[in-house]
C-alpha cells in the first residue's frame, strides 16, 4: 500500500503533523512519500492508495499561499477509489476560522470522488501528546479504510 503526505508549513508545526502521520503510516507497513505542497502535484495522488493533506490555516481562515495552485489543481482531479485524510494546524485564537484550511481541503478531496478515511484532525499550534494519539488513530483509520476498499 502506498501513501502521499503533502504538507504546508511556516512555523514547522505542520511539518511535525505530517511527520507524525508519515511515521504512523510507515509503522503500518505503508510505503509513504512526504512532500512540501509547493513541490507537489495533485496528479501524484493518482499513483497512491492513501492521499493525505496537512495544511495550516493562516490568519482569519486563509489557506496557505504556497498551496493555492495545489488547491486549485486538486479540484480538477478524479480520485475515485482512493482514500483521503486531512490533518493540520491552526490557532484557536481565530475562533470559527480555527483550522478552516483543513476543512476546505477535505471538501475538495471529497469532490474528487475519493473516500474519506478518517475524520479531519485539527491541531492547535504544535502537536501535543493528545494530538499524537489522534494522528496515530487517524493513520490507523486511513489504512483500515484503504484495505477495505482494496478487498
Amino acid at each position: 500500500m502506498k501513501a502521499l503526505v503533502v504538507y504546508a508549513t511556516i512555523t514547522g508545526n505542520n511539518e511535525d503533523v505530517a511527520d507524525l502521520v508519515t511515521e504512523s503510516l510507515e509503522d503500518r507497513d505503508v510505503d509513504v512519500e512526504m512532500t512540501e505542497i509547493s513541490l507537489a502535484d495533485p496528479a501524484d495522488f493518482e499513483d497512491v492508495d492513501i492521499c493525505v493533506v496537512c495544511p495550516y490555516t493562516y490568519d482569519e481562515g486563509a489557506l496557505p499561499d504556497e498551496g493555492m495552485d495545489f488547491y486549485e489543481d486538486l479540484q480538477e482531479e478524479e480520485l475515485t477509489g482512493k482514500v483521503y485524510g486531512v490533518a493540520g494546524s491552526g490557532d484557536t485564537f481565530y475562533g470559527d476560522d480555527f483550522c478552516k484550511a483543513v476543512d476546505e481541503f477535505s471538501k475538495v478531496l471529497a469532490d474528487t470522488g475519493a473516500t474519506k478515511g478518517s475524520e479531519n484532525v485539527h491541531v492547535n499550534l504544535a502537536p501535543a501528546e493528545d494530538d499524537v494519539k489522534k494522528l496515530d488513530q487517524f493513520a490507523a483509520e486511513l489504512v483500515k479504510k484503504a484495505q477495505a476498499l482494496n478487498d
